[in-house]
């Protein structure tokens, strides 16, 4: 148990980290400070702290606990909802993109109703889910969208999903390159700052859109000489900057961009390639991170690609034998600005607003991942997500550690270069001092994360001494955060909010998000995605009350711009929408999500409505962990794969049961970890770890002998509460 904030003495200050002299002057500095306070509820007192910079970056970890939590120390969150650390301010709220529109358009939309920006979020949120084709002319105009064909209207409601943009064409990648008047970018603005690893105390790199835009014209103009209009073309690379041309050039050349991320086995980059039909590949010859080189080429040569284009890791020269039918990136580009016209300008292949320009990949919980296509209208969604949610607009500079095979890769570069933002690269491990002194150096302003991340920074303490105080959002996604984490994440910049996302591949933006226009709690989402309604219903598929604090699976209402309506592998319909409850004559869409509304409406992720996991950002299924754990060691009967969220919170933990054959060398369960892991990155990803292995007699099961992993699930979390107990 924590002490009140009343309670804290000297003795605390310095247990917590501070010098006996410090300690007395801090002492004094929160007495101070809290008795000028107005009020005795813990939220203004900790307003007040975090108002007049009490709490400092450079302060010790324990002391930025031992405030938060003395002040919250008699909180009851299911009376008061869970504990607030950041407040907006009404001068801060005016000058975010979503206050400034509603400054100007409040009064015309939300009539007498309209009071200011803070107060009037929440009607302008209800009012853009009522009426989302007011709300998107208003906003598409603030991104720099350019049309050979404009749209007839914002949506068509002529079939359930609506029709959005119809008859509009365009090429979003040209979109990103060219200046706009609003917003404001011309040709000289920095389109993109990098950096990589090894050169940490080098300038950072920069290019301008001018200079960005000669660039994916000369590739596209390659891409053109040696695929044709509507081909399927994959990255495999880290991303780096010219993983950005590349991937611009092939939409800008009427083409479409396979995403995979450059973590995957062969096997799966193989799946991956099959599923798409790519025609192509590009990828470099080795990962560096760590002064370590790591083999990729040779890992998509195994997938059996018919053609791919070799990008060095570094310089200009290979360091791998290619394949005879392998073309080298300097080649590749050798005559391309022979074809170009006068003016370096390459024409771009204009298309309808709902052509597939990207295929990205989720998985499935029959473990072949799903390939979900991006439309132009996705990059849109993400944009402007970008733009409502983390106020990315021109002058940011927004970096956020991913990949092109992940959701993030391809929403970062359309939220940077629609809005006028620069995008930051870092081509190296994020992991360490590195990544850091590259954010503090670019002067990062909006840093993107992941739970996993921010854990592993927090526990080697790589970040400290740094500057990150220009950072003005933080903000995270992929699984539950970890509210001790992101306390220390957001102390990094006197306490600047952390904007979490729950959204999916499939839906192209987050339907759950923080806003710049409300107060912020560690760990929890403030608000449904402007233009997004959600049903929060029970087992019975009887929706809850919207201002009902209650637990159930989330249904997203179907008409959501930017949203999937197709699969190249999987029946959408059966996917998304087959068994669905009804609301209101429409069939919900199925997200999976089991979500949580706090008193005072927050939002909790509480886990999958099905047995698909969320490892490390990664969805997957129970059904493909379990079919490589079979296969580990010949002892193994059968097992059964669960995730579980720490008790504490923090990303979801892989657990794997396991029934032993009879007759057989028995295995310790650490012995079984072990030899599970080792397959499972094998065979499925690297990334994934097995957290526990336990060996029971036999699974519980169904009358139809169906396997309970939910009974397995609530098991191994009253082991884990019992667990914590004992330690205190």
């Amino acid at each position: 148990m924590w002490k009140s904030i009343g309670e804290l003495s000297c003795d605390d200050y310095v247990k917590a980290g501070l010098t006996l002299e410090d300690a007395k002057e801090f002492e004094k500095l929160v007495s101070d400070v809290i008795s000028k306070a107005t009020e005795t509820d813990p939220r203004d007192q900790w307003k007040a702290l975090v108002d007049e910079s009490v709490l400092k970056p450079c302060h010790p970890h324990s002391l930025h606990q031992l405030l938060y939590y003395s002040v919250y120390s008699n909180w009851d969150s299911s009376v008061h909802g869970p504990p607030l650390y950041w407040f907006p301010s009404p001068s801060q709220s005016k000058s975010t993109n979503l206050g400034k529109l509603m400054e100007t358009h409040g009064s015309r939309l939300l009539g007498a109703s309209y009071k200011n920006p803070l107060e009037s979020f929440e009607l302008l949120r209800r009012f853009s889910v009522e009426h989302p084709q007011v709300y998107w002319s208003l906003v598409l105009d603030e991104l720099s969208l350019v049309y050979h064909t404009p749209p007839r209207c914002i949506l068509d409601k002529s079939k359930p999903e609506g029709t959005w943009l119809p008859d509009a064409v365009l090429n979003i990648a040209e979109c990103c390159l060219m200046p706009s008047s609003h917003p404001k970018k011309d040709d000289s603005s920095v389109a993109v700052v990098w950096r990589d690893e090894g050169f940490d105390d080098s300038p950072v790199n920069r290019m301008t859109i001018i200079e960005l835009r000669e660039q994916v014209m000369l590739v596209a103009n390659a891409v053109s000489g040696s695929f044709a209009k509507g081909d399927t073309i994959a990255i495999d690379m880290p991303m780096k900057v010219e993983a950005v041309i590349i991937y611009l050039a092939i939409i800008l050349a009427g083409c479409t961009v396979v995403s995979i991320a450059d973590s995957f086995a062969a096997k799966e980059i193989a799946t991956r390639l099959k599923i798409s039909k790519a025609k192509g590949i590009f990828t470099q010859d080795y990962i560096l991170r760590g002064g370590r080189r790591f083999p990729l080429y040779s890992r998509v040569v195994e997938a059996a690609p018919s053609k791919i284009i070799v990008l060095p890791s570094s310089g200009t020269e290979l360091c791998v034998q290619l394949r005879e039918q392998d073309i080298p990136w300097m080649d590749f580009l050798s005559d391309a600005k022979t074809h170009l016209s006068g003016d370096n300008y390459y024409r771009p292949i204009y298309l309808p607003v709902d052509s597939v320009i990207n295929i990205l990949f989720s998985s499935g919980t029959t473990g072949e991942p799903k390939a979900i296509p991006w439309t132009q209208l996705s990059p849109i969604r993400s944009a402007c997500d970008g733009w409502a949610h983390a106020d990315v607009k021109v002058g940011n500079i927004y970096c956020w550690p991913t990949n092109l095979g992940w959701v993030m890769g391809p929403t970062l570069i359309f939220s940077c270069f629609l809005t006028g933002a620069t995008l930051a690269l870092y081509n190296g491990s994020p992991l360490g001092r590195g990544f850091g002194k590259f954010v503090q150096d670019s002067g990062v302003t909006v840093l993107g994360t992941v739970p996993s991340l921010v854990k592993t920074w927090k526990r080697i303490n790589c970040m400290e001494g740094l500057n990150w105080t220009k950072i003005k959002y933080f903000a995270t996604t992929g699984e539950a955060s970890n509210v001790d984490d992101v306390l220390w994440l957001s102390s990094k910049s006197y306490y600047k909010p952390v904007i979490e996302c729950c959204g999916g591949t499939e839906l192209a933006s987050s339907y759950l998000i923080g806003s710049p226009l409300q107060p912020q709690a560690f760990g929890a989402f403030s608000t449904p995605s402007m233009t997004t309604r959600i049903i929060i219903f029970d087992e019975n598929g009887v929706p809850y009350p919207d201002d009902q604090p209650c637990t159930g699976e989330v249904g997203l209402f179907p008409q959501h711009l930017g949203a999937s309506d197709r699969l190249l592998n999987a029946d959408h319909n059966e996917v998304y929408f087959k068994g669905m409850p009804m609301y209101k004559e429409t069939r919900l869409r199925r997200h999976g999500d089991i979500v949580k509304r706090t008193v005072g409406g927050y939002y909790n992720v509480q886990g999958r409505a099905d047995d698909t996991m969320n490892l490390g950002g990664i969805k997957t299924s129970s059904i493909e962990i379990e079919r490589v754990c079979d296969q580990a060691d010949e002892c193994i009967s059968e097992t059964a794969a669960v995730s579980l969220t720490p008790p504490n919170g923090g990303p979801e933990l892989l657990v794997i049961f396991a029934v032993l054959k009879e007759g057989f060398k028995k295995q310790s369960e650490e012995e079984l970890k072990m030899k599970f892991s080792r397959a499972i990155q094998k065979d499925l990803n690297p990334l994934f770890k097995v957290s526990f292995v336990k060996i029971v007699a036999e699974f519980p099961r169904t009358a139809s002998n169906k396997l309970l992993r939910r009974v397995l699930r609530d098991q191994m979390k009253q082991e884990l509460l019992s667990s914590l107990r004992s330690r205190i």
